[in-house]
């Protein structure tokens, strides 16, 4: 068990709030240095931020210094490459999303437009 039985609340509560994936500060700052919109559109940046970490593997820490004091430099740059790596393809996929709504949003409209034409049309 991660906390032990028999703490009282505000220490499991304190314990809680140190356990965190130590990727999350490193994709958001990946992604704010790739992509101007991150840092404009707070729903982009979650909805890139989500894809991206959930294509790379947890590492949950209580302290980053844990995990940089056991990488060697060669390993934190292939963390570093598999981060850039995480947050491209995410922008691009959740752009794509964005596109595609859009165009389906669009194509609805222009049908429904249509279809009212027609009604219109066999009223006359």
């Amino acid at each position: 068990m991660l906390l032990g039985a028999g703490r009282h609340r505000s220490e499991l509560i304190s314990a809680q709030d140190s356990v965190h994936n130590y990727y999350e500060h490193l994709v958001i700052e990946q992604l704010l240095r790739a992509n101007d919109r991150a840092s404009q559109d707070p729903e982009f940046m979650a909805d890139v931020c989500c894809v991206a970490l959930n294509r790379l593997p947890p590492r949950y820490v209580r302290h980053d210094v844990d995990m940089t004091f056991f990488l060697s430099p060669a390993e934190m740059d292939e963390m570093d490459d598999k981060i850039a790596k995480a947050v491209n393809d995410a922008v691009t996929y959740v752009l794509e999303r964005e596109s595609n709504k859009q165009q389906t949003t669009v194509a609805n409209q222009t049908q429904v437009a249509s279809s009212n034409n027609s009604e219109n049309t066999a009223e006359e």
